[in-house]
């Protein structure tokens, strides 16, 4: 307890012993308004994609407030994985901009 305490994390421990609470890092709990959707596939693709840019800047925001080099590796791995997603979901973006004009038979 002293150590989670110590830690700031003492009010987390007596409202939720070791269980999980999700909340960003000024103890804002997460909430449904957080999930952005439209209902409409690349509004809402644009909506995730700024989602792994702001993750990305994150990353490398952390990754400039540390000089231990492998807590960097570490965050280096997580800053590029969220690249990939941005990538992946820009060239679901373009496939869904070529067929949307297409007609569909079945």
């Amino acid at each position: 307890m002293e150590e989670l305490e110590a830690a700031g994390l003492g009010a987390h421990y007596a409202n939720h012993d070791r269980a999980l609470f999700y909340e960003n890092a000024g103890g804002v709990p997460f909430t449904a308004t957080y999930i952005q959707a439209k209902g409409d596939p690349i509004a809402d693709l644009y909506e995730d994609i700024a989602a792994e840019e702001k993750a990305r800047a994150t990353y490398q925001w952390l990754i400039d407030m540390t000089d231990d080099v492998d807590i960097q590796d570490g965050l280096k791995y997580l800053r590029e994985r969220e690249v990939v997603h941005s990538l992946r979901f820009r060239e679901a973006v373009e496939i869904l901009k070529e067929e949307q004009g297409r007609k569909k038979f079945f």
